[in-house]
């Protein structure tokens, strides 16, 4: 199975996602599942994963109501509030419904150490004791504090989306990479090469500029904790779907096996989100 593993959907009329403005130029404006179907079809993709872009249970749910209508839908990466003490009755409810595969705080949007309040921690037990997936929205700022997190549930199944947003436009490596790697050392955390492309130099950027981020986080992570994810819509404030995949393919190692490849095009996340249609 041929998976996108992180692509959103919305309807600007929902008036919940809060940082959707006008002024986001071509992302106000509406991107549903149909406006995806080709260029899925193009690249052989069955399914994908689409991950919330609001901090709302209605929002969570909206996406879970177009899980049950398009059989594209392969999951839905939702939200619920880890720093409430409802988050329990909220998880409870969600995790109801077979389409929940996944939750995520947006963590980018939020105090860099907000992971570790007492609240927040209380409730990232019960998900651990769940083994239930985590999607981490991170900048390299936020590691510290995920590792934190990790030092006291090591067995935390969580992925890294966007591989924690390194800094491709200044062609700045460090400490993005070995803050990275010490959260690569937790065998549960897996990372999605996803939105590099927003995170390069605009409007020039190259394939070749991700090539030391891509094989880095390779060489962390190894080809069984990696996921490839358009990051559609969001890409095209920079490029097309088409350009997003195939700077990934030009990026990866020469010689990586074509079973690594399969994994990173599917079947990586559909263990990691226990997908099962």
């Amino acid at each position: 199975m041929r998976i996108d593993a992180h692509q959103h959907y919305w309807l600007t009329e929902r008036g919940d996602y809060g940082w959707l403005t006008p002024e986001q130029g071509i992302l106000f404006a509406d991107y549903m599942p149909n406006q995806l179907r080709d260029d899925l079809k193009r690249h052989s993709f069955e399914r994908t994963i689409v991950v919330q872009a609001a901090p709302t249970i209605e929002e969570t749910e909206f996406l879970l109501a177009l899980y049950e209508e398009y059989e594209s839908i392969a999951g839905v990466v939702g939200w619920a509030d880890l720093d409430s003490p409802l988050f329990g009755e909220q998880y409870a409810h969600l995790r109801k419904h077979k389409g929940f595969v996944g939750f995520r705080p947006m963590l980018q949007d939020l105090e860099d150490s907000w992971i570790l309040r007492p609240q927040v921690m209380n409730n990232l037990k019960l998900v651990v004791e769940d083994d239930f997936p985590l999607d981490l929205q991170l900048r390299p700022r936020h590691l510290p504090y995920v590792l934190e997190v990790l030092r006291s549930f090591p067995t935390l199944r969580a992925v890294v989306d966007h591989a924690a947003k390194p800094f491709v436009a200044e062609r700045v490596i460090e400490p993005w990479k070995t803050l990275l790697a010490e959260l690569a050392a937790y065998p549960h955390i897996m990372c999605k090469l996803s939105g590099l492309v927003t995170e390069a130099n605009q409007p020039s950027w190259r394939w070749e500029d991700l090539v030391p981020y891509v094989h880095a986080v390779i060489d962390m992570f190894g080809t069984d904790r990696i996921m490839f994810g358009s990051d559609w819509p969001v890409c095209l404030t920079t490029c097309s779907y088409d350009e997003v995949y195939h700077a990934l393919r030009n990026a990866l190692p020469v010689h990586l096996p074509e079973k690594a490849v399969s994994a990173l095009f599917g079947e990586n996340a559909a263990r990691f989100y226990q997908i099962v249609r």
